[in-house]
């Protein structure tokens, strides 16, 4: 999975950001399994999901913030 735009995620429904973080905390945690067995290819990938998982969280915030306004 690429890194996500934050044009992509701004477009996502809450229910589909929801979605989107627990995708990605589920690959982070097979990730750092991989990275832990020895196996992981690209350890860039652990560090992409991170921020992806704070870039989703941080527009899912500001799109609350901006309904209660």
């Amino acid at each position: 999975m690429a890194e996500m735009k934050t044009a992509d995620i701004r477009a996502m429904s809450e229910d589909q950001m929801d979605d989107a973080i627990v995708n990605l905390k589920k690959e982070r945690f097979n990730l750092r399994f991989q990275r832990a067995t020895g196996q992981l290819e690209n350890t860039s990938r652990l560090r992409e999901a991170r921020r992806d998982i704070a870039r989703i969280k941080t527009i899912a915030a500001q799109k609350r913030a901006g309904k209660t306004k």
